[in-house]
């Protein structure tokens, strides 16, 4: 057959020639019968056909391979397209790379007592910035153990916590876990929003990229536990530690250090100072982490989950808010613009604080409703001027407007001082006598308070009943302008009108420098300017400010200032303050009601303080009768017995211990004993009538 002689071998393989014979070709394909056919392709057929089933198999399995090879490499590609494509969209929206630098916070202000103790602080950030190093070393580990275990392994994105947050969210159906490092959370904290979203969160990650290319892990753990937010309005280790535990990040326990990492998950939620058992769940958590991850030793951690963390009552309402505003006007004045965090001490005891918001509050809601009194104020300093307690108003929470540094009301009698100065600097005495009666000033008539009349008194006499008269006719007898310049030696700021009605306080004034003016008669004549802020340094323990300690100079002759306190003494001994209570103590002082009964004051003070309180409406309107002598002495006598506690007694200057005048009380309605008249004085004839020296010859009377 043709096929036969097609057939021929090349090497080992054999292979068959198909090309058709010349036969084939003019008699046609050979028939296909029956046996011919059959044998034919049992002849030729089944070894090519074997061999070729076999060649298909394998190729389509090398196909398959292929595909899928080629297929995963063409999805790669398109992946890293997309991912490069989605970082060029973010960093379209971010800042040039090369000019973003980490934010300048506000900076904040933290404010001192005297003791040291922190009464406020001030700033959008809150507490100053701590270096990580002077820290307790598991205060950083506490946050790392329950916010980024892999911190120190990562590069600012940590996909494995990515994934466990996720494992742990499904488990959970719900978002249980947070998945961002502590470099995602400081890149939120510093340049974008809480929002939640995709495009914030592709952000979130090239930023903590480029902050773990920038910076150090102790720099961007330093960075974030500045800045993370604890809730309370506390931003920063260090103002957690003094809003939730009263006491400087630099000195937490290990109970502390890990109730404040605990509340980073939910600051709200978990704050102590309203959540106390959720942050206290939370804290044994991150010591359980800490104790896992060998970031604390064991026996550390059985104490302090023994001795949990408990936060301390806030006083973010209190009375020491109006000094804290006080001083950030007043900081301002002493180093000028600030752009660092600062550290501001200043002269606030903070137990006369609370013992003069105490005795304020607890008068006004006991009383202050059946005087018509809705407001009032404290300041107390020393007689050199250092305040060491002041009260803005009855409460904080309420009003933040100070009235202790801001208003500006009538003092009424308690201006009346700076009349009987005025006449004893002219040569008066104590003792000198002058009519208490009517008097007529250009149609004015002016009465005393009962609208009853003594006739003649003597100065002591008239200053301790707040004889109006009286005071009237040394205005009028010295001259109105004589008045003013006195009040404005001793301390008086505000804008005073010369008129005669000036004899009754009509012009206002306010309660700090009232009180000031006062304390020339506690310290035997030298003025004063009152402060408030003793040091100013900043986060760095450099010194920005200290107060001076020089003496101003004596405004006021030690003798006159021995009278004044003989006279104002005798108002605690028989007039308007004899419900005065402060025993061992020789005080003065004096007390005021402004017209309508529209302000009641009392300033009194001792060789060791000087406070002064005011009474009245922040509309001005009447209070049903409540006057100097009343409500505000009973404040004060309050708070200066908590001021005394524990001090020694001394003696005002002049009186008592051989001075001028005893201190000793005296009777009720008694002149006190007759002094000599000052070299060069004016006889006392010539102001009180040939009557008046009669009988104070012949009988004594005063």
């Amino acid at each position: 057959m043709a096929w036969r002689n097609g057939r021929k071998r090349t090497g080992d393989a054999e292979g068959f020639d198909f090309r058709v014979s010349p036969d084939d070709r003019v008699g046609g394909p050979p028939k296909k019968g029956r046996d011919g056919s059959r044998r034919l392709r049992e002849e030729a057929s089944p070894r090519p056909k074997k061999k070729k089933a076999r060649r298909g198999t394998r190729g389509k399995s090398r196909s398959r391979i292929g595909r899928v090879i080629y297929w995963g490499a063409v999805l790669a590609l398109w992946a890293v397209i997309c991912a490069i494509g989605v970082l060029v969209w973010v960093g379209i929206h971010l800042p040039p790379i090369q000019s973003l630098e980490i934010p300048k916070r506000p900076p904040s202000v933290l404010i001192l007592g005297a003791n040291g103790a922190t009464l406020a602080t001030r700033g959008d950030m809150g507490g100053a910035a701590v270096p990580l190093r002077e820290l307790p070393d598991y205060v950083p580990k506490a946050f790392i153990a329950i916010e980024d275990r892999r911190f120190y392994s990562h590069h600012g994105v940590d996909p494995l916590g990515i994934m466990r947050a996720l494992v742990a969210d499904v488990l959970r159906r719900g978002a249980s876990q947070g998945g961002s490092t502590i470099t995602q959370q400081l890149a939120k904290n510093l340049f974008l929003t809480q929002e939640r979203t995709i495009s914030r969160k592709a952000q979130e990650v090239v930023l903590a990229l480029w902050l773990e290319h920038k910076f150090s892990k102790a720099q961007i753990l330093e960075l974030y536990l500045n800045r993370v937010y604890f809730g309370s309005g506390a931003y920063g280790v260090e103002a957690a530690a003094q809003r939730y535990f009263g006491k400087s990040a630099r000195h937490l326990a290990l109970a502390e250090a890990a109730m404040l990492a605990g509340l980073v998950q939910s600051p709200s939620r978990l704050a102590p100072s309203h959540n106390p058992d959720g942050a206290e769940r939370r804290a044994r958590l991150v010591l359980a982490d800490m104790a896992e991850q060998k970031l604390a030793g064991e026996d550390a951690v059985h104490v302090a989950l023994a001795h949990p963390a408990h936060a301390i009552k806030a006083a973010t309402a209190g009375s020491v808010n109006y000094v804290a505003d006080w001083v950030m006007d007043a900081v301002n004045d002493v180093i000028g613009r600030f752009d660092e965090d600062i550290v501001v001490e200043t002269s606030i005891d903070p137990a006369l604080q609370t013992a003069a918001e105490r005795a304020l509050a607890d008068v006004l809601a006991q009383k202050g409703d059946k005087f018509g009194v809705g407001e009032g104020a404290l300041v107390a300093m020393t007689p050199d001027g250092v305040v060491r307690a002041l009260v803005g108003g009855k409460s904080y929470a309420e009003s933040q407007f100070n009235r202790a540094i801001a208003a500006k009301r009538q003092p009424g009698s308690a201006f009346k001082p700076f009349v009987y100065l005025t006449a004893l600097e002219h040569g008066l005495t104590p003792d000198t006598v002058r009519e208490d009666g009517p008097i007529v000033v250009r149609g004015w008539k002016p009465e005393n308070y009962e609208h009853e009349y003594m006739g003649p008194v003597t100065l002591t006499q008239a200053l301790a009943n707040s004889l109006n008269t009286v005071s009237v006719r040394l205005t009028l007898e010295f001259g109105p302008a004589a008045v003013i310049r006195t009040a404005y030696r001793l301390g008086i700021s505000s804008l005073l009108e010369p008129n005669a009605s000036i004899a009754l306080g009509t012009s206002e004034v306010s309660p700090l420098e009232l009180v000031s003016a006062y304390a020339p008669f506690a310290n035997g004549g030298f003025a004063v300017a009152p402060h408030v802020i003793e040091r100013v340094r900043g986060a760095d323990g450099k010194t920005l400010y200290a107060r001076a300690t020089q003496a101003l100079g004596r405004i006021v002759d030690a003798r006159h200032v021995a009278m004044m306190n003989g006279m104002m003494h005798e108002t605690l001994v028989s007039g308007t303050a004899r419900h005065a209570d402060l025993p061992g103590w020789a005080a003065a002082g004096k007390t005021g009601t402004s017209q309508d009964f529209r302000d009641a004051w009392f300033v009194g003070y001792t060789a060791h303080l000087v406070a002064g309180v005011w009474l009245g409406n922040d509309d001005n309107s009447p209070t049903r009768k409540a006057v100097g002598g009343g409500l505000p002495v009973e404040i004060w006598s309050r708070f200066m017995k908590a001021g005394h506690q524990g001090v020694a007694p001394a003696a005002l200057p002049g009186v008592g211990g051989g001075g001028w005048l005893s201190a000793a009380p005296q009777p009720q309605g008694a002149a006190p004993a007759r002094a000599p008249a000052a070299a060069g004085a004016r006889p006392q004839s010539d102001h009180g009538g040939l009557d008046f020296w009669l009988l104070d010859r012949l009988f004594g009377r005063r």
